[in-house]
């Protein structure tokens, strides 16, 4: 029997919320642990933040930094299922004035972004684990120029990953790893 992850929104205005999770396997949330721990170290940088949530799933961190007090969060997931998810976690959080959701492939995504000429000063990045996703994205990112001077990126990933220490003019300053996962904070350099 599959085990149910219960997931909340730890702190903010919509603290203690619970959160929709998607069935299977398809999906491998946060956990509480690890997403209080990177929010305890990003906390100075939260407060009126723009943020971009990649391969979002459940919405549960974007959700998380808006409640904390980031201005708006644009949610980018490619699956129909993630996507109901995250609508309704924003309906019952009461965020979804304070976000956009783009039902898209992330790398089509970062491209209109860019396009856009969009900014975010903190962006997480959550991809399947296994599929050198986490390099592929940060490359991305890195050429797409979506971040913010002193903005961040959040990229969770397996331990067996290998991340690199800098891509395209961007530089990991610390690493965090709880259990099977690795949490890596990367900035402009």
């Amino acid at each position: 029997m599959e085990e149910k992850i219960i997931l909340r929104v730890i702190a903010g205005s919509a603290k203690g919320h619970k959160l929709k999770t998607i069935n299977g396997t398809a999906t491998r949330p946060t956990t509480d642990r690890v997403k209080e721990s990177v929010f305890n170290i990003i906390s100075g940088f939260i407060a009126g933040a723009r943020v971009l949530d990649l391969y979002s799933g459940t919405g549960s961190l974007g959700i998380e930094a808006l409640s904390r007090g980031a201005d708006f969060s644009i949610f980018i997931d490619k699956s129909r299922e993630c996507i109901l998810t995250i609508r309704e976690n924003l309906f019952n959080t009461k965020l979804s004035e304070k976000s956009s959701i783009m039902p898209m492939d992330v790398f089509v995504a970062l491209n209109k972004l860019s396009k856009e000429n969009r900014k975010f000063d903190i962006i997480f990045l959550d991809p399947p684990y296994n599929k050198n996703l986490v390099v592929e994205t940060l490359k991305c990112l890195a050429e797409s120029d979506i971040i913010e001077q002193g903005g961040m990126i959040i990229a969770e990933h397996d331990f067996k990953d290998e991340v690199p220490q800098e891509v395209g003019g961007l530089k990991r300053f610390r690493h965090q790893k709880y259990g099977d996962t690795i949490v890596s904070f990367y900035n402009k350099k």
